[in-house]
């Protein structure tokens, strides 16, 4: 057997140590680590701000049933920020997304039809339209 057969002796045991760019100074180095963890700190803030929007979403005091006085149409607002749009025996004529901002409400039908409203003592105010919540007079 010959000596050096079967080893390798840049074999590196550990974390790799990063190559130095001699072109990029240790200031340059520094900024982009410090750019890098403030990209990252947005990203993870971004993240939890954005569940907690769509927790209070879920939870706001408008989700369910809203309905004009005849029942004719019925809004039902679901946790998930989506809505479903009944017209007199037509129990999906529209449906979409929603968000909810203080009492008022913006509508992205998925058809790309959009409107708004605002909940005003308790009552919605959509479109010319008053919703009362979750009061059914009987189908259409």
């Amino acid at each position: 057997m010959t000596a050096g057969r079967g080893r390798n002796r840049n074999v590196c045991f550990g974390p790799a140590q990063p190559q130095h760019n001699p072109a990029i100074t240790d200031h340059e180095e520094i900024a982009v680590q410090r750019t890098f963890a403030t990209l990252m700190t947005a990203a993870l803030l971004s993240q939890s701000v954005k569940a907690e929007e769509a927790e209070m979403q879920a939870n706001h005091l408008y989700v369910g049933l809203w309905v004009t006085e005849d029942s004719y149409i019925r809004h039902e607002l679901l946790p998930n920020g989506r809505y479903i749009e009944a017209r007199g025996t037509r129990e999906r004529a529209y449906e979409g997304r929603y968000q909810v901002t203080g009492t008022h409400i913006d509508y992205w039908d998925d058809t790309g039809f959009t409107a708004d409203g605002d909940f005003i003592d308790g009552v919605l105010h959509h479109a010319g339209m008053i919703f009362y919540r979750g009061r059914r007079t009987g189908k259409p």
